[in-house]
Formats: C-alpha cells, sequence, structure tokens
C-alpha cells in the first residue's frame, strides 16, 4: 500500500503536506530474513518522517522484528482502554509459510498498516511507547522485551469470548443467588449487537475471499498445464493448425500468468483487509471494567453486612479501601465507555473507507481480468476458424 493510500484512509499525514502543518508518516520496508533453523526472524526497515517537535528529526530509521510490533501493541493494550487498538498481523507457526515471499510480503504490509493506524489516531499517536518503538536502538528495544514479556502476558479476549467471561466471580453460595448477568445497557446491547453481526459477517466474506483466490490460482495453474500440452500438440502438426495450437498455448500460459497476479492481488487487497477487520473491533475492556464494577460492588455489598463476621483492627480498614477501589472501577468503566463511544464512530468511518476501497479493488480486478481473458480468446478466433473452413 502506497503512501498516498495510507493518507486517504487515514493511516497517516503525508510528509509533502505544508511544513506549517503536522504530519507523522511511517513505512514499513526491505524485509530481510536472519539467522536460522527456529532462530530465524524477519527484520524490517522501519523509516519515519516527521516534524513534530516531540521526535528526533524529521526522519529515523529503525530496524524492528515482529516481536518489536507485538510489544507496542500489548503496550498500548494495557494502557489505552476504551480504545480500539489495531490488530495485528498473525504469526504463522508453519515453517514453510512463515518464510515464504507471499507470507513475508503480507505480514510487512499489514505492519505497515497497522503502525500507520496508530500514527494517524489522535490518542495513540501521542503515546511515548509509540515514540520509544519509531526511534529507540535496537539494542533498547531489546532491553524492553525483555522487561515486559513477563508482565504483559494476557491478550485480548476473542470477540466470542467476551461476553462470556462477564460472570461476576462473588460466590453463589454467600449471595443466594446467580451471578450477575453482563451489562443490559441498551446502548451497549446495540453495539454488542452490531460486533458480533460485524464479525460474523467479515469472517464469512473472508472465508469466500479465501476461495476466490484459490479458485484462481487453480485456474491459473490449469491453464498453465493445458497451454504447454497444447504447444506440444500444436509441434506435431504441421501448416496452420499447429500454428493456432502452438498460439493457444501461449495464450493460456499467458493467462495462467496473469491470473496468478490476479489471486496475488485479490489476497493482498480483499482477503487481507476482510481478515484485518474481523480482528480489529473488541470491546473485551469494557466487559471486563464491569465485571470488576460488579464484583467490587458485590464485595461492598457483603462487607456492609458484615457477612465475612471479621472484627478487628485490621479489617475494619478494609471497607474503606474497598470503598476507594469500587469508585475507582465505576470511573474507569465510565471512561471506557465515553472512549468506546467516539472510538465506535471512528471505526465505523474508517471502516467504510477501507471497505469501499476493498470491495473497488476486487471489482476493478475482476473486471480487468475478464477483459484479458476475453481478448485473448477473442484474437484467436479468426486463426482457429481458418482451420476448419
Amino acid at each position: 500500500m502506497d503512501q498516498q493510500q495510507r493518507s486517504s484512509s487515514g493511516y497517516s499525514h503525508s510528509p509533502r503536506s505544508p511544513s506549517s502543518q503536522p504530519y507523522l508518516s511511517v513505512s514499513v520496508t526491505d524485509p530481510v530474513k536472519l539467522g536460522n533453523g527456529v532462530q530465524a526472524y524477519i527484520s524490517y526497515r522501519v523509516i519515519t518522517k516527521t516534524n513534530l517537535p516531540d521526535y528526533q528529526g524529521p526522519e529515523k530509521i529503525v530496524i524492528r522484528r515482529y516481536s518489536d510490533f507485538v510489544w507496542l501493541h500489548d503496550r498500548l493494550f494495557e494502557k489505552y482502554k476504551g480504545v480500539f487498538i489495531p490488530p495485528l498481523p498473525e504469526k504463522s507457526a508453519v515453517e514453510k509459510f512463515r518464510f515464504s515471499a507471499e507470507f513475508i510480503e503480507m505480514r510487512r504490509q499489514a505492519l505497515d498498516v497497522f503502525v500507520n493506524r496508530i500514527a494517524s489516531h489522535q490518542e495513540l499517536q501521542k503515546s511515548e511507547d509509540l515514540k520509544t518503538f519509531l526511534q529507540a536502538e535496537e539494542e533498547t528495544m531489546e532491553r524492553l522485551r525483555a522487561h515486559e514479556s513477563s508482565y504483559f502476558k494476557k491478550k485480548p479476549a476473542d470477540l466470542l469470548q467476551i461476553f462470556k467471561d462477564v460472570q461476576s466471580r462473588v460466590s453463589d453460595v454467600v449471595l443466594g443467588k446467580e451471578k450477575p448477568v453482563e451489562e443490559s445497557n441498551p446502548d451497549y446491547e446495540k453495539l454488542k449487537h452490531y460486533i458480533f453481526e460485524l464479525e460474523n459477517h467479515l469472517a464469512e466474506a473472508q472465508k469466500h475471499a479465501y476461495r476466490l483466490v484459490k479458485r484462481h490460482r487453480e485456474l491459473g495453474q490449469s491453464l498453465s498445464d493445458f497451454g504447454k500440452a497444447a504447444k506440444l500438440l500444436g509441434a506435431c502438426e504441421a501448416d496452420g493448425l499447429g500454428k493456432a495450437l502452438t498460439e493457444l498455448g501461449a495464450k493460456s500460459e499467458t493467462l495462467s500468468i496473469r491470473l496468478q497476479k490476479e489471486a496475488h492481488q485479490l489476497l493482498m487487497n480483499f482477503e487481507e483487509p476482510l481478515k484485518d477487520y474481523v480482528r480489529a473491533a473488541t470491546i473485551a475492556e469494557r466487559a471486563n471494567a464491569f465485571r470488576q464494577q460488579c464484583e467490587l460492588a458485590e464485595t461492598m455489598k457483603l462487607k456492609e453486612i458484615n457477612l465475612f463476621g471479621l472484627i478487628s483492627n485490621k479489617t475494619l480498614n478494609v471497607p474503606i479501601q474497598l470503598k476507594e477501589d469500587s469508585e475507582e472501577a465505576a470511573r474507569r468503566f465510565e471512561s471506557i465507555v465515553r472512549l468506546m463511544n467516539e472510538e465506535i464512530v471512528r471505526f465505523q468511518d474508517q471502516k467504510m473507507i477501507d471497505m469501499g476501497r476493498a470491495f473497488h479493488e476486487f471489482a476493478k480486478g475482476q473486471a480487468r481480468l475478464a477483459n484479458n481473458i476475453a481478448d485473448a480468446w477473442r484474437s484467436l478466433l479468426p486463426k482457429l476458424e481458418a482451420c476448419f473452413t
């Protein structure tokens, strides 16, 4: 995805903007395989161009690996509750796919989108962790990864698991009733329904996009095999028929290459964006914050009615701390709700642009391919007709 596309989709500001306008543009380029065996990994050149005063200069080039992007994602996830943190591309555990040229390019493109979404986000672009990621030397990043590896282990829940985990942990035996259910706010119900529906429909579209890519590749391979056979058959024939069959074989091989290229474009510009948005919207932190608020409120209730039956100087101070914790949990939940209401508007606007571009590229690619195929076969018709008229 080139710089102009990122700018138009809101991923970054162009460095070609007037100098009075602030901009922050990031490019993830030049993937290189380093190491061998299980220690092998891909490094990327990350180029930052900016006129923001908080950065070291107008341009900075650093080398990063996938685990550095994971570090940035996890830091932002922990610090910006209620904000939709852009998703990372999936990590392949299969060696033969992990270092294939296609997988490496898909990941490079996805990482480029990931970091530019952060750089263009009104809140996330102010993050000190983003500045560190874009400017720190490799040794510094290595130390930061090692320091945080044992701290940030909890990952965002899958969308389908979000609301299954909202149940309170307060004992059923003590309360004598069912665990509190999830938040019942109508706006929350509407948001939950929207995200569930979005995930399901996007996942279905992405599944069929994958089948389209596979079909294009299989058809391309079949055309290539047919082309070789036709050329061999043409070599056995004389005069016009032989030449016509040879040209038929050549056209088939040419179309095979076009189909393979179109399959690659489908993968990059259609299937991957759909897959990206399947992972994008998550409201797990709102559910978690609500659950924590409920748990503290129920614990406060138990303390107030003295169900714990503990009276001592040490335990008398506990309700005060619980009250403070409960109030803090309520404030945190309200903050997440406010941020999420803002985020869902931004998310929907961005999704409309990105999905519109993805489907436009899909339709344009299919029209181009259909025209190429029709033109190729049409050009052969006179030569083949001459063989039997």
